[in-house]
């Protein structure tokens, strides 16, 4: 035992996968530890909101009249505010106007690096009554000079005036364009990690719980094929005769059947408000044992007859002592590799089930395939709201690599033929 860990622990791509399967797992725990609460609360009333710190404007004002500002003067600061108040739309706009008056463009874009040659340009160029082709109806005159003052206002900021109510009198603050607070003096912050979904819920804290429901789907499926495999794959290939033929029977039936069509039949029958975390895991667990039960009766066929077998089956020894003395310890090893492949695979199936519409309700418990579901019902992927799905496609992938390798690095561990 200390020499096989030894050898684990030496095997490069077993430890890179057991790294980033730790690092998956660690995420499930310990975020939640950190981030209490009900992943699935809605605490936005916008759809997608991109990931970064949020300030409370309320609170911040509230600082700003009690007087806990500081004083910068920062060069960009103009440019800056321009850069947030002109959309890329905008920009475009800009560039086709300055290109229909001739204006050369040449090198300009949309980029925050091409915003003050462009500002430049649309001051010197910019008349309110000049006749543009392509910009001469009303509603065009009107949204270019919406946009012109919008420009203006954010290059020219000057002191703003807050006014509060002191009872009936009202009160009037100035705050300066180069007054600055600290975000740790406002009273309400969030930092959203990875934004929010369609329906306003901190993705990070979603997915940090969808990690750890896929994993428990992963795991009870992964032991119920295994031990269902483990099972009829020893008994099939030990007893040989009627019952090895019974049992490749059933093998076959289940074999013909494609595994995920009979998954979808199973799950879909079971009704939407029983399914559950662990029915999912128990569905896809019953329908996912045959390849695992196929390959241990090839490898207890092998053994069956060797001479320590052949000993105590003349010693008298019971059936079950014979399987489990001196038959499954010798593939004991290939049991292990094949629940790691079978967790793998669970959570891959899960993932499937969900993105078809077929997963645990969608009203308790996220898991990753939901989220897919939920981003690919609400076009996530073609309104560009990337943090609503590529994160989830990331852990999927990489649960499922890292599994791989911890499977691949103890297949070079227990297989001397694939040693280097």
């Amino acid at each position: 035992m200390k020499h096989t860990i030894k050898s684990c622990l030496h095997s490069g791509r077993f430890m890179t996968g057991f790294v980033i399967f730790l690092i998956l797992l660690g995420v499930a725990i310990l975020y939640p530890v950190f981030h209490p609460g009900d992943p699935l609360k809605m605490i936005g009333q916008n759809s997608f909101v991109e990931p970064g710190t949020y300030v409370s404007l309320y609170d911040a004002n509230t600082v700003n009249l009690n007087g806990k500002t500081s004083t910068f003067v920062i060069d960009e600061a103009a440019a800056n505010r321009a850069d947030s108040s002109i959309t890329e739309a905008d920009r475009l706009t800009m560039i086709d106007y300055l290109t229909a008056l001739g204006v050369d463009v040449t090198g300009l874009d949309t980029s925050h690096d091409s915003l003050g040659r462009l500002v430049e340009l649309w001051q010197e160029n910019y008349d309110a009554k000049a006749k543009v082709p392509g910009f001469t109806t009303s509603a065009k005159k009107r949204d270019l000079r919406t946009l012109n003052s919008r420009l203006e206002a954010s290059l020219k900021a000057g002191d703003q005036t807050l006014v509060t109510m002191d009872g009936e009198e009202e009160v009037r603050t100035k705050v300066a364009d180069t007054a600055y607070v600290r975000t740790d003096q406002v009273a309400n912050t969030i930092t959203l990690t990875l934004g929010t979904d369609n329906f306003g819920r901190d993705m990070m804290k979603e997915l940090a719980s969808a990690i750890g429901t896929s994993l428990i789907i992963g795991l009870i499926a992964g032991s119920i094929a295994t031990l269902l495999g483990l099972i009829i794959g020893l008994l099939s290939g030990y007893l040989g005769g009627i019952v090895d033929d019974i049992l490749m029977f059933l093998c076959n039936v289940f074999t013909v059947i494609p595994g995920f069509v009979l998954l979808i039949l199973i799950y879909y029958s079971v009704g939407q408000e029983a399914r559950g975390v662990t029915t999912c895991a128990i569905v896809i667990g019953i329908t996912s044992w045959v390849w695992t039960a196929r390959s241990v009766r090839s490898q207890v066929i092998s053994l069956r007859n060797r001479d320590h077998v052949n000993l105590s089956k003349l010693s008298g020894h019971s059936l079950f002592r014979i399987i489990i003395s001196d038959i499954l310890p010798y593939i004991a090893s290939y049991v292990v590799m094949a629940f790691i492949l079978q967790v793998s695979s669970g959570i891959l199936a899960e993932a499937q089930l969900s993105l078809l519409g077929l997963g645990p309700k969608t009203t308790t418990t996220p898991t990753l395939g939901l989220m897919m579901n939920w981003s690919m019902l609400y076009n996530a992927h073609t309104q560009g709201y990337w943090w609503a799905y590529f994160p989830v496609i990331a852990v999927i992938a990489l649960t499922s690599f890292s599994l791989n390798l911890m499977n691949t690095g103890l297949d070079q561990v227990f297989n001397p033929t694939l040693r280097d």
